[in-house]
């Protein structure tokens, strides 16, 4: 199901920190300088695996597109991978705003799909990037990222089963088939957001078939489990 998700071809970029001084201008703008130097660390990162994995990501190709010498970046971060920690740390804060909406709102449930499909493609479209680094980290190269992501989505995936315990008809269900049910949501999630931003979702046309795709299969899930019967404990 997953589609593409490489990102368009770019024109060449210019540093994002051209201009910046190391003088001090005023009170407290040395710490402002570090936070948007940090900043600009990961919204480069976010940009270039935009095209690679981040296995591929060279610091100095990085601190290039940020505009800073290489030995200025362990001023913020002590190794790459600290650096894709913090990413992770930052994507799934966007996927968690986006459960705690659905949540607020706590639709009935012949309207949660609709209503998680609306706030899944409203956050698709503010943060892209994040999520294209879930889609294409979750089975990256890289250990130390691919492991936190998968805590991340283990996390989530327990609490979407808690809230599905609360649902009427799954009353009955153990924490085996809770913990499945909730997995099947979150698997096909992901994987629909990997398409919602790739190259080829920039089409319209593309865009409503993946949204329509989404919403019947998840439909199917929920049929699937309303004929289920529960496995003994």
């Amino acid at each position: 199901m997953v589609g593409p998700i490489l990102g368009q071809p770019r024109a060449p970029r210019q540093p994002r920190l051209r201009g910046v001084t190391t003088q001090s201008a005023a009170p407290g703008s040395r710490q402002a300088r570090k936070e948007r130097t940090r900043r600009a660390i990961l919204d480069a990162a976010l940009d270039l695996l935009v095209d690679e994995g981040f296995a591929s990501l060279s610091l100095r190709r990085l601190t290039k597109e940020v505009g800073i010498v290489p030995t200025a970046f362990y001023r913020h971060f002590s190794t790459l991978d600290e650096l894709g920690l913090a990413l992770v740390d930052e994507s799934f804060a966007t996927l968690r705003a986006m459960i705690r909406e659905v949540r607020r709102d706590a639709p009935p449930p012949d309207e949660l799909i609709d209503a998680s499909v609306d706030v899944l493609c409203a956050q698709l479209d503010a943060h892209p990037t994040h999520f294209r680094f879930i889609a294409r980290e979750r089975y990256g190269g890289v250990p130390v990222v691919r492991d936190a992501i998968a805590r991340e989505l283990d996390g989530i995936e327990r609490e979407l089963a808690t809230d599905l315990a609360g649902m009427p008809g799954l009353e009955r269900w153990g924490p085996t088939d809770l913990a499945v049910l909730a997995g099947l949501f979150v698997d096909l999630m992901v994987a629909a957001a990997a398409e919602l931003v790739s190259t080829e979702a920039g089409h319209p046309d593309v865009r409503a078939a993946i949204e329509l795709t989404l919403r019947r299969q998840a439909r199917m899930v929920v049929v699937g489990a309303a004929g289920w019967e529960p496995l003994a404990p």
